[in-house]
């Protein structure tokens, strides 16, 4: 089976801004485009196969036809004829909103099919771009609420400087914003469930304060404080280098300059891999080829068992 790539969905966004078109190499002329939805099994946001065989079809209708060939016999039985990953990529201009997501369980309880783990993996940002990921000190859910209300709570949150190859690991109920100047990879569970918890005192293209959500997120605040948010890794070339293991998914990343053969013989799983800088020739051991350059993410099948990687190319690979 081959390789799989797709449209990508374009989300213009208040805060979106002028990276993403041309990191992709598209044609187009759009303005604030905030995301790039590179693969997603989201309901009434679902990839569509760009060519090949399946090109016009959805990823979720190509996920029931295949089943467990494409995702891997045990994915396959978890998550059904839902694909359980979103790839994303982000380009922010101005300041997102501070955010937090449910649990699973919480989700559940809550009415939402699912909760939201993610990640992030910093891209070619701007050089004063941060970002704010988990409390750097203890408060309660009732001081969560007066600091929302007095417009302090940006004070109980850690920030970051970040730069190229920077890491957030940002599991279910660890509070979080995307700061301005910030352009990265975003890897997550299936789930739009997003809990706004405060936007700056922004008003949207009608004059109107954005909806925030600030009962649901604190039934979702993981309110224990950590000394670092930030994931620490030492880069490497030319061999994977691991990110995040979770429940949800694997990250490593790649920062190849020498031809190199990916195993995936003993893996019972899809693999993603999204390129963030540079070019490379691909090609499986059932004789498929293509190449793979930054802002592209292709989907690699279950049934794959190798991939010759050949070129100059930093990518992330995930799978689940």
């Amino acid at each position: 089976m081959k390789p799989l790539k797709f449209k990508p969905l374009l989300k213009q966004t208040l805060w979106g801004g002028d990276k993403i078109i041309p990191f992709k190499h598209l044609d187009l002329q759009l303005d604030n485009v905030g995301e790039s939805w590179e693969i997603s099994g989201v309901k009434n946001n679902e990839s569509i196969v760009s060519d090949g065989p399946y090109a016009g079809k959805s990823l979720n209708d190509v996920v029931a036809e295949l089943k467990g060939t494409l995702v891997g016999q045990a994915n396959y039985e978890r998550f059904g004829n839902e694909f359980p990953l979103l790839i994303k990529f982000i380009d922010a201009r101005q300041q997102l909103s501070i955010q937090v997501h449910p649990s699973d369980e919480i989700a559940h309880k809550q009415g939402k099919e699912r909760g939201k783990t993610e990640m992030w993996y910093i891209m070619d940002s701007a050089p004063d771009a941060s970002l704010r990921s988990g409390l750097k000190k203890a408060i309660t859910p009732e001081q969560y609420k007066e600091m929302v209300e007095n417009d302090t709570i940006t004070d109980a949150i850690a920030e970051y400087k970040v730069k190229e190859g920077d890491c957030f690991f940002l599991p279910a109920g660890r509070i979080h914003s995307i700061g301005a100047g910030c352009f990265l990879a975003e890897i997550q569970q299936t789930s739009d469930v997003t809990y706004r918890i405060y936007d700056f005192k922004r008003k949207d293209k009608d004059g109107n304060y954005r909806q925030l959500h600030t009962k649901e997120a604190a039934e979702c605040i993981d309110y224990h404080v950590e000394s670092s948010y930030r994931t620490e890794y030492r880069p490497a070339k030319n061999e994977g280098v691991s990110l995040v293991r979770c429940p949800y998914f694997n990250t490593a990343v790649y920062d190849l300059t020498e031809p190199m053969t990916l195993d995936y013989s003993e893996l019972d799983s899809f693999v993603i891999l999204i390129a963030t800088k540079g070019s490379a020739h691909v090609a499986d051991n059932e004789g498929n080829e293509f190449e793979l350059r930054a802002g592209e993410s292709v989907l690699i099948p279950a049934t794959t068992a190798e991939l010759k990687v050949e070129g100059t190319i930093k990518f992330l690979e995930t799978f689940v």
